[in-house]
């Protein structure tokens, strides 16, 4: 008699069901929490992979553990969305973390934004207004310029300018100033992008004013500048004055595009070296541009002020529609105008922040340092968001004794998150970047990452 070898049982069939999963409490109330189709898509994938560890030869995982690893995985995936982080870089204008925090008056104005507003609709008479024409006209006043108006971001108004100015025609700019800005954006790919030819001038360390002359011709749409942000160059350099190159653009009769980039309104003793959209306007540029989120301290956006005439052509541009403001920015952009208006410049978060005295920086880091068994210690801070490349502002932070990387994850993934720097393989908050307010907040952070709570 012939016998026939027992069928090896597959330990896959041992796996728990989806269903009875579902039912696990733990399992209902993160459906609950998230939603039944996120939850049921980490269950599949979680189940997916204990298909092929078994097979593997991995012990089959019970239910508890396959629920416990889905619990973790959507915590682990709630962290990617938008949250609220303290930012404890030293760095004011952290691009990554969305640059100028908002005043407390433009955090109310987009609260009263959120629902219906009178946009563009003229309340007095009924019929329809003029989108952002309070913050427009406010722009034009604080720089001394004709007219203003609002648009997504800096880049944005950079290629409506170049749009409506030197589309199909030539471009002319020093070969110093095709910057990179972040996320590897070029500046000659923005002009390619608004139709526009590349004219280039002089060398990378040097340009002169015979440069732009010898340039200009009957196909110049106009003569752009563009504020290097990010870097500075020093010694054998040569750059143009701003009314120098203005007086070669009458001369010529194209219009000259000055974009100062961080958008600072008045001179200030922290950002000494940083153009004043004001002075540009009264040297001579046509057009001044610059950002709405960095040294202005408002909501993203992209500025553009100057004559009536260029700054009417780019409102009515059909691009200019694609790129406008929504109105939650508008009212934020609105009520920081209106801080610089009244000379309330320190009401706005970057401007407290780069003027908290450094005595006072000094008890607020000893004062958590003893919270948290930290070290008080000195640091340097910068403005960021590409405004004066080199400056540095004195600072004090805390410093945390352990594993640098296990730290900086432990702070960057708890509640509140914070945002640290590492100096010398030791995790630093910088207190300049956080605002007094959020000190209580970032002790408690610290005392959990650090297990001293």
């Amino acid at each position: 008699m012939t016998g026939h070898a027992p069928v090896e049982r597959d330990p896959r069939a041992d796996l728990p069901g989806l269903t009875a999963l579902l039912q696990r409490p733990e399992v209902a109330d993160a459906v609950a929490s998230v939603g039944h189709d996120r939850v049921v898509g980490a269950l599949r994938e979680a189940l997916a992979g204990a298909r092929d560890a078994v097979i593997g030869g991995t012990a089959v995982p019970g239910p508890d553990r396959i629920a416990a690893e889905v619990l973790a995985m959507l915590r682990a995936r709630s962290h990617r969305g938008l949250r609220p982080v303290l930012n404890a870089t030293g760095v004011l204008l952290h691009t990554n973390l969305g640059r100028a925090p908002l005043s407390a008056d433009a955090v109310a104005a987009i609260k009263a934004a959120a629902g219906p507003t009178n946009l563009e609709v003229d309340l007095a008479d009924g019929d329809r207004g003029g989108r952002g024409s309070v913050a427009h006209e406010a722009l034009a006043r604080l720089t001394g310029a004709q007219a203003g108006l609002a648009v997504n971001n800096g880049a944005a108004a950079l290629v409506l300018a170049l749009h409506v100015l030197g589309r199909d025609r030539e471009v002319v700019i020093s070969r110093g100033e095709l910057v990179e800005i972040g996320g590897s954006f070029r500046l000659p790919d923005i002009m390619e992008a608004a139709g526009c030819r590349l004219r280039e001038v002089g060398t990378t360390n040097r340009t002169h004013l015979d440069d732009y002359r010898r340039a200009v011709t009957v196909d110049t749409g106009a003569i752009l500048r563009v504020h290097p942000s990010n870097f500075r160059q020093d010694g054998f350099v040569h750059r143009p004055s701003t009314e120098e190159i203005a007086e070669v653009a009458r001369a010529a009769d194209v219009p000259f595009i000055d974009d100062i980039g961080s958008g600072l309104l008045r001179p200030h003793p922290a950002a000494r070296d940083e153009p004043v959209a004001a002075e540009a306007v009264d040297q001579g540029a046509d057009l001044v541009l610059f950002s709405g989120d960095k040294l202005l301290g408002g909501p993203q956006a992209g500025i553009v002020v100057g004559r009536g005439d260029l700054v009417e052509r780019c409102r009515r541009a059909p691009l200019a529609r694609a790129l406008r403001l929504d109105k939650l920015r508008l009212a934020a952009l609105e009520a920081s105008l209106a801080a610089h208006e009244r000379d309330a410049r320190e009401e706005l978060p970057v401007w407290a922040m780069a003027a908290a005295d450094l005595d006072d920086l000094r008890e607020r880091a000893e004062r958590i340092a003893a919270g948290c068994r930290g070290t008080p210690v000195e640091t340097e801070a910068v403005l960021g968001g590409g405004s004066t490349p080199g400056a540095r502002l004195p600072s004090w932070g805390v410093a945390l004794t352990g594993p640098a990387d296990d730290l900086a994850t432990r702070l960057r993934t708890g509640d509140p998150a914070v945002v640290p720097r590492i100096i010398d393989d030791r995790v630093v908050t910088d207190l300049r970047s956080v605002p007094t307010e959020q000190d209580d907040a970032l002790l408690s952070a610290l005392r959990a990452a650090t297990g001293t709570g």
